[in-house]
């Protein structure tokens, strides 16, 4: 077997500096010096005998040979990782790390209650999170940077054949409205009734707000007809919004619980209509599955049916 032209040191900083986006930031994440990332980066172009970046008004970009590198280097460490976390979990039956991603509002509202009580019992796993779209946190998975995630959307389609799909739980999704409005004095509102409202949405290519306007559509109802008054990349900024008296809003049952508790939003349901989509757990059977992996695996299916805060108040709010 030849000498490979380039080491492991040699990809951490090339995908550090792009990462980070300049060498300097890329120094200070690695905790080196910037001539010693710039000397790397010209080693490194010598012994491939290719221009791995190329000054564009000031900033480094990547060469075409840059990006197929860093292709390979970011598969290449992902599997150093893994190596070193399965030869870690072998030492240590009672440790290891169990790094686990989440789409947006799954990772903002229901991870962390999940982690806490697993880690209540298992204090000695190092449990990390990530929060990205479905579409990257799959990749991620796909790629060994992720040992599990719980998602609310599909799975894209490149990925299908690649990935383990398991049905989680359901999640419901409310149509929350300003405690002013007049609608927040019924308990039921017609399907019609959604058309005189004013909505705080998602952007048209959310998870969310594909898998509710899919619902109405099998219900009859037109959500192209819906008065959008904004659109929204934050939960948090939509349920501000909808405080504010600025609109109405599907969002997470998971997401509402201290606001229907402080009773500043209203759930209207609307009559003979309830929108759910699937919560699944995905994995990567190909890869390193460490024992704190599946140990999660088996244990979040009985956390999450164990009563919970937000729970309690959403089963309370209309008795």
């Amino acid at each position: 077997m030849r000498d490979l032209p380039f080491s492991l040191d040699q990809l951490r900083i090339l995908k550090a500096i792009v990462k980070e986006g300049s060498f300097k930031k890329a120094a200070d994440s690695l905790y080196v010096s910037q001539p010693a990332i710039s000397l790397q980066v010209q080693n490194l172009e010598k012994q491939l005998n290719l221009p791995i970046f190329e000054r564009r008004h000031k900033k480094a970009c990547l060469t075409e040979g840059g990006h197929l590198l860093l292709h390979y280097s970011t598969r290449i460490l992902a599997l150093c990782e893994e190596t070193c976390r399965a030869l870690e979990d072998l030492q240590n039956l009672q440790g290891g790390t169990l790094i686990i991603g989440a789409s947006q509002t799954t990772g903002t509202y229901l991870m962390p209650r999940l982690i806490g009580l697993f880690r209540q019992r298992y204090p000695q796993v190092n449990v990390q999170l990530q929060v990205h779209s479905t579409r990257l946190i799959s990749w991620c998975v796909a790629n060994g940077q992720v040992d599990l995630a719980i998602i609310g959307g599909e799975v894209p389609n490149e990925l299908k054949n690649i990935l383990e799909v398991t049905s989680y739980a359901e999640d419901e999704l409310a149509l929350i409205i300003p405690t002013c409005h007049s609608f927040a004095n019924s308990y039921n509102i017609q399907k019609e009734d959604l058309y005189r409202l004013r909505f705080i949405a998602l952007d048209t290519q959310s998870t969310i707000r594909k898998v509710i306007d899919k619902v109405l559509s099998e219900h009859d109802i037109d959500s192209s007809r819906f008065k959008i008054e904004m659109e929204l990349n934050s939960i948090e900024a939509i349920k501000n919004a909808v405080q504010s008296g600025l609109g109405a809003a599907f969002v997470s049952v998971s997401a509402i619980a201290k606001e229907l508790e402080l009773g500043i939003v209203h759930w209207a349901k609307i009559e003979n209509v309830t929108i759910k989509r699937m919560l699944s757990i995905i994995i990567n059977p190909n890869r390193y599955k460490s024992r704190a992996t599946t140990t999660f695996s088996k244990e979040i299916l009985t956390l999450f049916v164990k009563p919970s805060r937000y729970e309690e108040v959403i089963d309370n709010y209309y008795i």
